[in-house]
């Protein structure tokens, strides 16, 4: 191992060579095998899910501009209604399609990783409440052409009278409520329980509004094919949600009954909280993983918070390291033994079996080691990894020793870069002089979107081929 801490310009610099044979590390169970071949990742897959998505839009398109003859068309409100039912019908699917985004499928999860599933659920977000609202406007305007009133005097009758109208109403403002809930400016202004909840009522929005549609929509009325594969899209859809959001997380708990066993400080403001449970060797659990979790507190138990695995599972213990940035990481320095867990997960392709190639370099900041410490544990022999770690000062190294530990079994090489990111700026040049074959190797990197985001973006100047970078970002 190779050890070198912060740079003489800021301080002392200390360096140690030692190439160990024993490779047993206090702490650190030993790992036996030979180097495992790099994995191949399923390059199909992305490309696969893009044309199941594709072709299911286009028939939705085809099917919501099919439905209107010419005749509807041309009578007083008809272009309206035709163009409200279309955008209606899109939006809804593409609303279906943001739940399933983050169902928590674990093939798809496996392969995309919940990281890009949740990335492509936000762009896509914006959209089906924006065509949604734009079917309800349109709508009430073609109802008010029709019957040769004004907006305000069609409202009340088109809520009251036509059926399943006014829960899909509903549905569409709890809809938007969500969105606003999400807007950048707000969300930084909400707690991270407050969204979450509010978040949960999207389930209800789209029940709310799934009735009407069928009921009401030209494109099904008088088309029974067309309604029951409609209906058993949306009902796969939503049984995928209650299994993975649900039944499986359930199945989970009771299988391994996990329980709080110790609650240890790790620095300043950062605890690690050790979980005893049962058959833990059956949780598929990979290095680099987080799972959702749920401590039966009054004051926690209805919210699930995702943290990382900060040590490869060890029956009959689970553990993660958690820095107190809002209630409840700050709640977690308080729990008490033999409080009940629920897990939900893992999940996480911020594994080695994303590795392209045969070494790699792993870069943290602040508590972004926990996911690179479990990750170290689980690589296998002969990557010869180098870790670079960067935090304020040397108190918040979190799990210091422990990664030294798995660096000096590994053979690999650690850099510890202490002081503000003004000081030690850790650009694409630093970057190349820490690790100079950073090229040919895979880049791993957690912490703060924002110094996540500063990593990648060097990783992409230095030519790195975007396969080869993978990345966890901590946020609230």
């Amino acid at each position: 191992m190779v050890l070198s801490a912060c740079p003489a310009r800021l301080g002392s610099m200390v360096q140690a060579n030692t190439r160990s044979r024993t490779p047993a590390t206090p702490g650190v169970p030993p790992r036996r095998g030979v180097t495992a071949p790099v994995p191949s990742r399923r390059r199909w897959a992305p490309r696969l899910a893009g044309v199941v998505v594709g072709a299911g839009t286009l028939w939705v398109v085809v099917l919501a501009f099919s439905g209107e003859s010419a005749a509807q068309l041309h009578a007083p409100g008809g272009i309206a209604i035709y163009l409200g039912t279309a955008l209606g019908l899109i939006g809804t699917y593409l609303a279906l399609l943001m739940v399933l985004l983050v169902s928590r499928v674990p093939p798809v999860e496996r392969v995309l990783g919940l990281d890009a599933l949740v990335r492509w659920h936000r762009r896509l977000a914006p959209w089906p409440i924006s065509l949604i609202v734009a079917h309800a406007v349109l709508i009430l305007f073609g109802y008010a052409q029709a019957a040769k009133t004004g907006v305000g005097a069609e409202l009340r009758p088109l809520l009251l009278d036509y059926p399943d109208v006014l829960a899909a109403t509903v549905g569409l403002l709890l809809m938007v409520a969500v969105g606003v809930a999400s807007v950048g400016l707000v969300r930084r202004r909400l707690r991270r329980e407050t969204w979450w909840a509010l978040h949960l009522y999207l389930y209800l929005a789209l029940a709310l509004s799934f009735a009407h549609a069928v009921v009401l929509g030209p494109t099904f009325v008088g088309h029974p094919l067309t309604q029951a594969v409609w209906s058993a899209a949306w009902i796969a859809g939503i049984g995928l949600v209650v299994v993975y959001r649900f039944g499986l997380p359930l199945v989970r708990s009771l299988r391994h009954q996990l329980r709080v066993a110790e609650v240890r400080t790790e620095s300043p403001g950062v605890v690690s909280v050790l979980v005893r449970g049962r058959r833990l060797e059956r949780l598929p659990a990979a290095g680099g993983q987080f799972l959702q979790w749920r401590f039966m507190t009054p004051g926690l138990w209805w919210q699930a918070h995702p943290y990382t695995l900060s040590a490869m599972p060890r029956p009959p213990h689970l553990r993660i390291t958690v820095k107190a940035v809002g209630d409840h990481s700050a709640a977690l320095g308080k729990l008490r033994p033999g409080t009940r867990v629920w897990i939900e997960g893992p999940y996480g392709a911020f594994t080695r079996h994303a590795r392209r190639r045969g070494r790699v370099a792993l870069v943290a900041a602040g508590i972004g080691v926990t996911a690179i410490r479990s990750l170290l544990e689980d690589l296998p022999a002969g990557t010869d990894p180098v870790v670079v770690l960067r935090a304020s000062s040397e108190s918040h190294l979190v799990l210091r020793r422990e990664v030294e530990a798995l660096v000096k079994r590994h053979r690999g090489t650690l850099h510890l870069l202490l002081g503000s990111r003004d000081e030690v700026p850790l650009d694409a040049h630093e970057l190349l002089r820490l690790v100079p074959d950073l090229t040919r190797r895979d880049v791993y990197t957690c912490g703060p979107g924002q110094f996540v985001s500063q990593v990648t973006e060097a990783c992409r100047e230095l030519g790195i081929p975007r396969t080869a970078v993978h990345h966890e970002a901590y946020a609230l």
